[in-house]
């Protein structure tokens, strides 16, 4: 039977895999440019950086024939691409945009096959925000949540409170969709 391979270090996206009981064989994260090519729309974004997670964990490994599955999530606020917050002031600056608004955030999801057909998805969920006050701003930023996720916040979290709807995958919002995920693997012949 074919590994199963994780091309990703997000403690999260393992999570949830194994919340669906599936546990990859070996976790790989991909080491690519994540930078946003000029005029590069979000979802397109989104897509491009899961196929490239993938084709580099394809073409590092050497062991046993594999399913590789990668992922990339993107917070958008129209056709802005928030960033992956490095630091407070990030964190911050991305709440200050979201807060009182509806954004998007998309994942997309890229699998290859042993026998090397890629496959993708791609989930969209609206997530809006409650208006925030300067206290609870401060707060999450001292909580120190928000750093190191796509726009600043982390949903499975104290930023849960801000949400005031959500409409679409809320496991996409923490950052694998599973429902689109579990079909891709289903549909390229690997047991779930």
């Amino acid at each position: 039977m074919a590994h199963l391979i994780l091309a990703s270090e997000s403690p999260r996206r393992l999570q949830l895999l194994a919340q669906v009981g599936i546990v990859p064989d070996k976790v790989l994260p991909a080491d690519i440019d994540e930078g946003v090519r000029k005029g590069e729309q979000p979802r397109i974004h989104a897509l491009r950086l899961a196929v490239e997670k993938a084709r580099r964990v394809e073409s590092e490994w050497n062991g046993a024939p594999a399913f590789i599955l990668a992922a990339d999530t993107v917070v958008a606020c129209g056709r802005r691409i928030l960033p992956k917050a490095a630091d407070d002031a990030q964190v911050r600056a991305c709440l200050a945009l979201l807060a009182g608004r509806r954004h998007q955030v998309m994942t997309a999801v890229a699998l290859i096959a042993p026998d090397g057909k890629l496959r993708t998805r791609l989930a969209l969920t609206r997530v809006s925000m409650l208006r925030l006050t300067a206290a609870q701003v401060d707060a999450y930023v001292e909580s120190r949540e928000g750093v190191g996720k796509a726009g600043g916040y982390a949903i499975q979290g104290r930023a849960e409170a801000f949400v005031k709807d959500i409409s679409g995958s809320y496991s996409n919002v923490v950052g694998l969709p599973l429902a689109p995920t579990v079909a891709l693997l289903t549909g390229a012949g690997h047991a779930v």
